[in-house]
């Protein structure tokens, strides 16, 4: 084994994974995570008050690796779940994964080496992910966002890591900006405690990004909350701090922001779990809020008609139609096709305007 493998070792990361009725899922996701190529890891799973048999599944784990502790509190929410994992972790590095994604094999490996080549100065790294269904197979989404350094700015336009799962961070940032923000649940505000997090962290460090696809982050319409006005009230709510305590950042930049929330956040999910006059409605408060861009973006139209579509003629009831797309979309794509894909994705007009905007906001700060 060479150097760099064995700096590797020497360093023990905090896997925590929050689970809340996830008895579908939570035995891939601990799989994925006991898999990996980087072996010097304590998994913490806190069971948030399930009703269903996460808790017996997590133990049947638990007790064929010792790497496995589950820990148990009444329903509090995802931020309380994961501040408990934290509590009771070890590690120099805590890695957050939601209860339904997946890792691939050297996701860690690849994350913690970069930390070990970079500067104190960097907090947190994050990799690139791919969307998959409750198969595990790509459906053709990503995030591989390539912006890294002095990020609050960029963070604060747009949550460009994608989820928590992709991303490693130094249990220093939560000594000093500490943990995750467990208000939000007690303001009916539950849906963005990660960017909250990275925010406050963004402030005192840098980020770096590990450009391969390395995570899978699961999409599918039972896996998420449907509660779109609590999801926009906690956007609203974490800007409006960062208003406060950065009255320096252009006034644009919020209106940007929260196109981009309810286009990508709120229209998507919207479409994706059935609902599409929610989604018009979304997609119509992203239109008030950054016209160009978001008539330069290629969702409001893809969105748009298939929702209206769908509203004017609905596929007849036993018809098969909608098994029938059930089953394309269960197929999955391919990881070649969608590197296809981010190259095209990169020369869309909305891509090369959102270039333009990071690079002026990185502009601003070094003036």
């Amino acid at each position: 084994m060479n150097t760099s493998q064995n700096n590797l070792n020497q360093a023990l990361v905090s896997v925590i994974i929050p689970a809340f009725n996830a008895e579908t899922f939570i035995a891939r996701t601990l799989e994925s995570v006991l898999s990996q190529t980087y072996r010097n890891i304590e998994v913490l799973v806190v069971d948030d008050g399930s009703t269903d048999t996460t808790a017996e599944i997590v133990k049947s784990f638990a007790q064929k690796d010792s790497r496995v502790s589950l820990f148990k509190q009444s329903n509090a929410g995802v931020a309380t779940a994961r501040n408990l994992a934290i509590a009771k972790s070890k590690g120099e590095y805590i890695a957050p994964i939601d209860a339904d994604d997946i890792w691939y094999p050297q996701n860690l490996e690849k994350q913690v080496e970069c930390l070990i080549k970079s500067e104190q100065s960097v907090g947190v790294v994050y990799s690139w992910s791919l969307d998959i269904n409750e198969k595990d197979l790509l459906t053709g989404g990503f995030y591989n966002s390539t912006i890294e350094g002095e990020v609050y700015k960029a963070l604060v336009y747009k949550y460009f890591m994608g989820n928590a799962s992709s991303s490693l961070i130094r249990r220093i940032c939560f000594e000093r900006v500490g943990g995750y923000n467990c208000k939000l649940k007690a303001e009916n505000a539950q849906g963005c405690e990660d960017l909250e997090l990275f925010l406050r962290i963004a402030e005192h460090y840098q980020f770096k990004v590990v450009p391969e696809f390395l995570v899978g982050y699961r999409q599918i319409p039972s896996s998420m909350s449907c509660n779109y006005a609590a999801m926009a009230k906690s956007h609203s709510l974490i800007m409006a701090d960062v208003r406060e305590r950065h009255p320096e950042i252009p006034a644009n930049i919020y209106r940007w922001s929260s196109s981009s929330f309810y286009i990508y956040n709120l229209a998507v999910k919207s479409n994706r779990n059935g609902n599409h006059r929610s989604t018009l409605f979304w997609l119509y408060r992203a239109f008030r809020e950054d016209l160009l861009m978001t008539l330069l973006r290629h969702n409001l139209y893809v969105l748009s008609i298939e929702s209206i579509l769908k509203i004017i003629v609905p596929p007849p009831s036993g018809s098969g139609l909608e098994l029938k797309q059930a089953s394309e979309s269960s197929e999955g794509t391919t990881l070649a096709k969608i590197e296809t894909r981010t190259k095209v994705h990169r020369i869309l007009p909305s891509q090369v305007y959102e270039r333009m905007r990071f690079n002026s906001l990185a502009n601003r700060k070094s003036k």
